[in-house]
């Protein structure tokens, strides 16, 4: 268990300096934010999963921080995505 911990715990830094990396750059496009969205569930899941000990878990008690975090995504894709419009 303690080696699957720690290569988990490499692939969440990796995945955060990529997202870090992406906004010090200022590389924002729409193809990016899709993908950090994607990578920020990612790492919910694995934390979940792993940290948080749902994996063993029956699935209607890991629906629960899935279903969360497809709707705080959603929302954050909507609001990105939606046309901005200036006077």
């Amino acid at each position: 268990m303690k080696k699957i911990a720690e290569r988990i715990w490499i692939i969440l830094i990796v995945l955060s300096l990529f997202a870090f990396l992406v906004g010090y750059l200022k590389l924002i496009n729409t193809f990016l934010v899709g993908i950090l969205l994607l990578s920020t569930f990612l790492k919910g899941q694995l934390i979940s999963d792993y940290f948080m000990g749902l994996k063993e878990v029956q699935l209607k008690y890991r629906i629960i921080p899935i279903l969360w975090l497809i709707l705080i995504l959603s929302l954050i894709a909507v609001a990105y995505y939606l046309p901005t419009t200036t006077p």
